[in-house]
Parts: structure tokens; sequence; C-alpha cells
């Protein structure tokens, strides 16, 4: 806290010197917005009843997040510090106007949605975001907040309660990767029942290639006595997914328990320490230092604007015979920072076209996958009957779809980085200083494509069978019948008959092969559509996400270029009009620049300690049960 004042202060201080240079001012206003929201965002993710819920009701010390055999999270659930302690729902405004306390967010396509904050019990919160209270989100909640006094919130630490109905195979996955870029750490969750099946592999692959700060947890471990077996399997499996990732071994109901009974010891023995510690140092103080260094880059560019100017107006003053020669100088680097503003610049070039690329590769290689998937599923429909088995297809369909969907976000994910990336070092090598860009956090999420459709599984009653037996039978008992009439037999004669029963199985059996490849060509047709439906949206929305990379990295290049030629106009400008200064006004003139070049260079200075600083030092590990 101590040193958020801090930095708050000096970046005061700053807005008190900029003057009338009102670009350099909002930057320091939105660095002085970022201090007064510090919240580290931790998303809770895991397959379904793993324990997500309870882990944060444990870390906490009450029951915000709804736990049972029957009930299943179906929305995010924020956990932050607060005081009193109240929760809220935010549902879609209304048409007609935003109500008061509505906010703002932007969605997956750069549309802007107004959210409506409600006000809840807090102990009727499982009727708003749970399976069981609210099936199917039919209240069509987008999330609900909870607000605790506990130290362990205090810092900033912020617990995000992810969705479990449908586990880490259906839609939920890309709710939850694309919800990682704008959060600090995940925390992933798994009992100790079972070793990490494939699934949950696939997941953390993809969640390290997203957001590296990946933390494990077992959990349970009170319910099964071999979890350190389990666990001994889970850090091989972890290790194959990348170097030191951390596993804590918990249980929340001893946690919880020794909470009750105020015991330490019964605390120490649930495991949470050590995970709250991590969260602590690793979590919190990481982003604390991500913070200072932020912070420091944007003061430090400050300065150097501010210093270019006062310079330049001093050197002028001070040194009147080379004032020609500087103001040619500064002229000379006006232009060039003046072509970085332009379309024709090289960084500009470099987006456009590395967003052009980029959205077509990501169309391409959304459209192989599923592509892939499609063929595979038609074989599948060929080899056999699609209608029995047409629930546990569909389930395979939307896990495998999910799985592509999820690889072309990860590897767009991925690529947008890389190209922000390009574009900063083609836009650094001009050697202008450049704050910290993070273009990751675009807001919104995948919407859920809709369902497959169900259709008919093909299986016939006793009836429908004898009626297309009789159907084929008839025509054969009644030309056999005829046939055997020339010979005195009645129409009805063994004969007949025979010949009747012979013609309906045939009949039967070329009936049931034309409604086999009905329905397979029905499943073909219903998996195509579920296909384009996929690809359809799920690119326009990628697509929508690129552009809204594309303008974040554009706006803010463009408005360091524009904070950079500013500055070198203003430095010719008071380097002219120094050179028309008369010698009393000069000496005053010096006298008032230096003691503005010194605040300037304090600034630069506590700046540079901010960038210079070490991370939080470690503390003991906390052993004490938390407060009630």
């Amino acid at each position: 806290m101590a040193e958020t004042v801090r930095m708050t202060t000096l970046v005061e201080q700053g807005m008190a010197l900029v003057g009338e240079r009102n670009d350099l001012r909002r930057r320091l206003e939105n660095t002085r917005n970022r201090l007064q929201d510090p919240s580290v965002r931790v998303i809770v993710v895991g397959e379904f009843k793993q324990g997500k819920s309870q882990l944060i009701n444990a870390l906490v010390n009450a029951p915000v997040c709804p736990v049972d055999d029957d009930i299943a999270t179906t929305v995010p659930t924020v956990v932050r510090q607060g005081d009193p302690a109240s929760a809220v729902v935010l549902v879609p405004a209304a048409d007609g106007g935003a109500p008061e306390g509505a906010r703002s967010e932007l969605e997956s396509d750069g549309r802007e949605r107004t959210l409506e904050r409600q006000t809840v019990q807090l102990d009727h919160l499982a009727d708003y975001v749970s399976e069981k209270g609210n099936p199917g989100n039919a209240k069509n909640i987008v999330a609900a907040e909870v607000v605790l006094p506990r130290k362990l919130l205090a810092g900033g630490l912020t617990v995000v309660d992810s969705p479990g109905v449908g586990g880490l195979g259906s839609t939920h996955t890309l709710t939850t990767l694309t919800a990682l870029p704008s959060a600090h750490a995940m925390v992933f969750v798994s009992d100790a029942s079972q070793e990490y099946t494939e699934p949950e592999m696939r997941f953390l692959r993809q969640a390290m290639r997203i957001s590296p700060n990946v933390v494990c947890v077992l959990s349970k471990t009170d319910l099964y006595p071999s979890w350190r077996q389990i666990e001994d399997l889970d850090r091989k499996h972890l290790a194959e997914v990348g170097p030191d990732i951390p596993l804590f071994p918990v249980s929340s109901e001893l946690r919880l328990q020794a909470a009750r009974l105020q015991d330490t010891e019964l605390n120490a023995e649930s495991g949470f320490p050590a995970l709250i510690h991590h969260l602590r140092n690793n979590i919190v103080g990481e982003a604390a230092r991500i913070q200072r260094r932020s912070v420091g880059h944007d003061l430090l560019s400050v300065a150097e604007n501010l210093r270019l100017a006062l310079q330049s107006e001093l050197g002028a003053l001070e040194n009147p015979e080379g004032t020609p020669q500087m103001i040619a100088g500064l002229n000379a680097a006006k232009e060039d920072a003046d072509s970085l503003r332009k379309r024709s610049a090289r960084w500009q070039i470099t987006l456009n076209d590395g967003i052009g690329d980029l959205i077509a590769d990501m169309e391409y290689d959304l459209k192989d996958r599923l592509r892939r998937i499609q063929r595979e599923a038609e074989i599948a429909i060929d080899q056999g009957d699609p209608g029995p088995a047409w629930d546990q297809f569909t389930q395979w369909l939307e896990q495998s779809t999910a799985a592509a969907v999820s690889d072309t976000f990860v590897w767009t994910s991925e690529r947008a980085q890389w190209l922000a990336t390009q574009v900063a070092d083609h836009f650094s090598e001009d050697e202008v200083a450049l704050p910290a860009l993070k273009v990751a956090d675009t807001g919104g999420v995948l919407d859920p494509v809709a369902d497959i459709q169900e259709m008919d599984n093909g299986r016939l009653g006793p009836l429908q069978k004898v009626l297309i037996g009789m159907r084929g039978s008839y025509g054969g008992v009644l030309m056999f019948g005829l046939l055997t009439g020339i010979f005195g037999m009645a129409l009805i004669n063994p004969l007949s008959v025979g010949a009747g029963l012979l013609l309906g199985r045939k009949a039967f059996r070329e009936d049931k092969a034309a409604r086999l490849k009905q329905r397979q060509a029905e499943a073909k047709i219903l998996v195509r559509k579920h296909v384009d439906d996929v690809v359809f949206q799920v690119g326009k929305q990628l697509r929508d996400r690129l552009r809204l990379v594309q303008r974040a990295t554009r706006d803010h290049f463009t408005e360091i270029a524009e904070e950079h030629h500013r500055s070198l106009a203003e430095s010719v400008a008071a380097a002219q009009k120094a050179a028309a200064t008369y010698a009393v006004e000069r000496d005053m003139r010096i006298k008032e620049i230096r003691g503005q070049l010194k605040a300037v260079d304090t600034l630069a200075r506590e700046a540079q300690q901010l960038l210079e600083a070490p991370s939080m030092e470690n503390q003991p590990k906390p052993s004490t049960v938390p407060a009630g």
C-alpha cells in the first residue's frame, strides 16, 4: 500500500510538471487510473466437480461459491476485497438507456455492451450462478461479483471461479482461454482421485502458451489416501508440459475445519499455507513488480519529453551563437518523427501487412482443422448407424470442434503477440523510448456456437416392423396366389404365404437399408452445418479480436509518435523564442528552466529507482488460520 501511495505521488508530481502538454497529462492520468485499481486477477479453472468452488471458499473462509454434489457453476464469480461483504450480479442492461451504476465492456467484436449491476443477498448467490438455481443460465447472468473483508485479498488479489458445466472439452474451454490474456495467473485444479487426464493435459499445454504463470492444485487430499502417488504422477506430467510448474496438494475441508476450530496445526496439514504464500509472493508480488516497471517507464518517457524542450531552450539561452545549428538539427529530427506518424511508416506497413496475413492464416488454420474433423466424422457415419449413438457422436463432435477452435485461438494469440513485438522492434529502431505495451487484453469471449440438431435414432416399434413387412408381403401373396389359382388352389395357400414372407423380409431389409442411408445422409448434413456455423461464427470473432489487436497496437505507437513529434516541435519553438530574448529576461528564464530541469531530473531518478527496485521480499509462509 505504501509503495502504491509513493507511485501515485510521483505520478501527480509528473502531472504538475507537464504544464500544457495534454498528451503527456493524458498518459499520466491513465497511469494513475491503473494504480487506483491494483487488481491481480487469478482465474481458477478445472474439470467439472474437481473442487474449484470449495477451494475459493477455503481461501477466503466464506461460502461465496455454491458447493454441492448436484451444483455446478454456470457463470464466472469474481471475489475481491471490500467492506462490508456483499454480492452483485451483472446482467445486460435493457434497451432504453443505461441505469445508474451500470458499466460498459467491450465484446469480442469491439462493440460496447452495457451491464447492469443488481444487488443480491450473499447467501442466495447460488440461485444465480449455479446450474441448479439458474439452469442453462436462463436469467442471462454475465457474471457475479462478491466483495469480502479479507486480509488475503487486501493486496489486490481477485479470484475468479470459472464455469464448470461441460468440463474442459466443452465451449467453456474457449471462454477460459480467451480470458487468460487479461489474467495475471491461472490456478488449475484437479482432485486426487486420478492422475491428469488427456483433456486436462491438452488444456494445460494451451494455457501455458497463453499465460505461462500457471499454478496447479491437487484438491481433496482428505478423501483419497493414495493422493501422494497421484501427486508424483502429476508432477511427472507437469514436467512434460513445462519446467518448474508448482503443484500444491490441499484439502479444502481441513482448511475450513481449521478456521472453525482456530487450529494452526490442522491448517498447516491442509496444505493451504504454501499455496497462499505462493499467491502472495509470486503472483501478487510479481504483479506489483510489473506495475512498478510500467509506472517507471511512463514517468521516464514523460521526463524525457519534458527535458527535450527545456534543454533546447536552455541551450539557446546560454549559447545564442549555436542556436541556428541547434534549430536545424531539431527540425531534421522533427521531420524524422513526423514520418513515424504517417501510414507509410515502416511500423505501420508491418502492422497492416502482418494483420492481413495473420487473418488469412487464421482462417486457413481453422478451416483445415475443422475439415479434418468433418472427414473423420463422415467416415465414422459411413461405418455405422448414427441414429442410436447420436448423443455420444455429437458429444465427440463438440469436444473435437472445441479442441480445434482452442488450438486455433492459442496459435492466433501467439502470432498476434509476435506481430506486436515485430512492430515494436521496427518502431524502436528510430530510437524513440517505448513504454510497456500489452495488447493481449482485447476483451470479450468467444460466444458459444449453436448446439447440433437432434435426429431420429432409427429405432422401430414392433407395429412399425409388422406394417413394413406386410407392405412388402402383400404383392407376393397376391401374385403367387393368382399363379397357384390356375391349379385350383385358394388365393391364400402355403406357397403364397411363404412367398409373401420372403418378399416381406426382403422389403423390410431394403427399407431398413434405405432408412440407414437416409440417416447417414442427414447426419452428414448436420455435421457440415455445424462445421459451417463454427467457421462462420468463430472465424468472425477471431477476426474481430485481431482487428482489436491492430487498433490497440496502432493507437499505442501513434500516440508515442505524436508525443515525440510534439516535444521536438516545442523544442524548436522554444529555441527560436530564446534567441529573441533580451539579456535581463534571459537570466531569469535560465534560472527558471534550471529549476524545472532539476525537478524533471528528480522525477527521472525516482522513476529509475522504480525500475531497479528488487522484487517483493519473500515473506514467511503463513501458518495462521484465516479470520472468519
